[in-house]
C-alpha cells in the first residue's frame, strides 16, 4: 500500500496524459511559463507573487472569504469540513483539489481518503506548490503544476473534485467545468465555491463593477447549478452566503 511522498507523486504521475518533470517536491506541467492560459486581473496575478503564498492560509484567504461571504458564511475550517463532507470521501478515494493554492484543503482531503487513498493538489503557481510541499502533510498527497481548465488526467480518473475560490478567475470556466465533467468517475462528486451576484439592483450593479475591477468573472445564482445539471450532474445543493455560492453535485 503507497505510504511514501514519492510513490504519490509516482501515482499522480501514472495518472497524467503527458510526462512531467518532478521540480521542488512537485510535478510540473507548465516549465517555464508563468501560467496557463490568459490572465484575468490582479486578482489572479497576485497568486504568483512570493509574498501572498507567505500569508494566504492564515491571513489573506480567511479575511478575503470573511468580506465575500458575510457576517454568516462559513470559516475556511468551516468551507474545509463542508468540502469533505459534500465529496462523501472515503479510504481510497482519489481526489482533485484544483487551484489548490498552499494546499489547506488538499491536506484535509489527503487525511480523509487514508493510506490507500490520493489527494491530488492542483495549481498553476510555483510559489503558491512551493508552500504547499513546504507545509507538508500526509504521505497520500501529492502535487501538480498544470493547466487547471484543462486537467491533464484521463478520463474518469478521480471520484471527487474540489476547485474553491477560483472559478471565478478562470479565463474559460465554462470549459474548465467540462474538463471537471471528463475527468469524474460516474458517480464521483464535486463541489465548487465561486462568486455569487445579487440579483436586485443597486447591489447587483455594484458587484458587477468590483468583479470587473478585480478581474473576476460575477456568476448569477443558480448560474453554475444549471451549468452542471447541463453536464448530467444530479443531486445538486446550493448555499449562498454574500456574494458567494458553494454548489456540489453528483455525476450520473
Amino acid at each position: 500500500m503507497p505510504t511514501s511522498r514519492n510513490t504519490a507523486l509516482e501515482r499522480v504521475d501514472a495518472l497524467l496524459d503527458q510526462p512531467a518533470e518532478t521540480v521542488d517536491g512537485f510535478l510540473d506541467l507548465l516549465g517555464a511559463a508563468d501560467q496557463a492560459g490568459p490572465p484575468t486581473g490582479v486578482t489572479q496575478r497576485l497568486m504568483r507573487t512570493t509574498l501572498l503564498p507567505q500569508v494566504y492560509e492564515r491571513y489573506w484567504r480567511p479575511a478575503l472569504g470573511r468580506a465575500l461571504k458575510g457576517p454568516f458564511g462559513p470559516s475556511m475550517a468551516g468551507e474545509v469540513r463542508l468540502a469533505t463532507e459534500l465529496l462523501g470521501l472515503k479510504p481510497g478515494h482519489t481526489v482533485l483539489d484544483v487551484a489548490c493554492g498552499t494546499g489547506r484543503f488538499t491536506r484535509a482531503f489527503g487525511a480523509a481518503v487514508g493510506p490507500g487513498g490520493l489527494a491530488i493538489g492542483l495549481d498553476g503557481a510555483r510559489t503558491m506548490l512551493a508552500k504547499a510541499v513546504a507545509e507538508g502533510g500526509p504521505d497520500t498527497v501529492a502535487y501538480l503544476r498544470a493547466d487547471a481548465v484543462h486537467p491533464p488526467l484521463g478520463e474518469s480518473t478521480v471520484d471527487g473534485i474540489c476547485c474553491f475560490a477560483a472559478l471565478h478567475m478562470f479565463a474559460e470556466p465554462e470549459t474548465a467545468l467540462d474538463s471537471f465533467a471528463r475527468v469524474l468517475k460516474p458517480g464521483g462528486r464535486i463541489v465548487l465555491l465561486t462568486s455569487a451576484r445579487h440579483g436586485r439592483q443597486p447591489a447587483r450593479l455594484a458587484d458587477s463593477v468590483g468583479g470587473f475591477v478585480s478581474g473576476q468573472r460575477m456568476f448569477d445564482r443558480g448560474e453554475i447549478a444549471a451549468s452542471l445539471r447541463a453536464r448530467g450532474f444530479t443531486s445538486i445543493t446550493e448555499r449562498y452566503a454574500g456574494v458567494t455560492q458553494i454548489v456540489a453535485g453528483r455525476l450520473r
